[in-house]
């Protein structure tokens, strides 16, 4: 269990391949994120560093940092959905099934950006990944690989077309996030760009730039 006053580190490596050319580029990821929220956060990412400033008081990011919150949210999957999309100012009170194609999505999302956490509290990872087979338009792609060939399950949502090329990819055991597949376009609109990754490791540090 992490303290409030440390930082959460991850690695990641990301191969992005241009599609006409087949020109492969490999970047590193390296991500420091407050556990609490009250110290400034780094990440950089495909080449770039970036800064994200301090919550104020009543500031709220997703997932929760503190492990106090994390401990708050539901075991039960279906109870966790609502909850999940409650966290910001609304109160969503709506069956899973009910809910419309932009709730969906937003639904699918952040449960994938909870899921990415590597470090959660006994019982809310397989709570989490069971969640995601609820949210309608989720679909099971089989037989993927992350960037270091490492077999998972991709999950996707209809909602981010084409869906077989954009997905985030799980240990199908231990629902553990290995890495995401997707695709982008360049701002000319030339060039498009498939992106495969894996995660490398992750730790517990005290300070930003230190590493496990």
């Amino acid at each position: 269990m992490p303290r409030d006053d440390q930082f959460v580190y991850s690695k990641r490596v990301i191969r992005e391949t241009e599609q006409r050319t087949g020109e492969v580029r490999t970047y590193t990821d390296e991500m420091w994120d407050s556990v609490d929220a009250s110290k400034p956060s780094l990440s950089m990412e495909l080449g770039r560093e970036m800064w994200e400033e301090p919550s104020g008081e009543g500031g709220r990011v997703w997932p929760p940092r503190k492990w106090s919150e994390l401990e708050k949210l539901p075991r039960d999957p279906e109870k966790l959905v609502p909850v999940i999309l409650s966290f910001g100012s609304r109160v969503e009170d709506r069956p899973v099934g009910d809910l419309d194609e932009p709730d969906r999505y937003e639904a699918y999302w952040l449960l994938g950006e909870l899921l990415k956490n590597p470090v959660l509290p006994r019982g809310l990872r397989p709570a989490a990944y069971e969640a995601l087979a609820l949210v309608p338009g989720v679909k099971t792609i089989r037989g993927v690989r992350d960037s270091a060939g490492r077999a998972g399950v991709g999950i996707a949502h209809t909602g981010r077309r084409p869906y077989e090329g954009k997905y985030l990819i799980f240990d199908p055991a231990s629902y553990e996030f290995l890495g995401f597949r997707d695709e982008r376009t360049s701002a000319s609109g030339k060039e498009k760009y498939v992106q495969l990754s894996h995660v490398v490791d992750w730790g517990i540090v005290e300070r930003v730039r230190q590493r496990p």
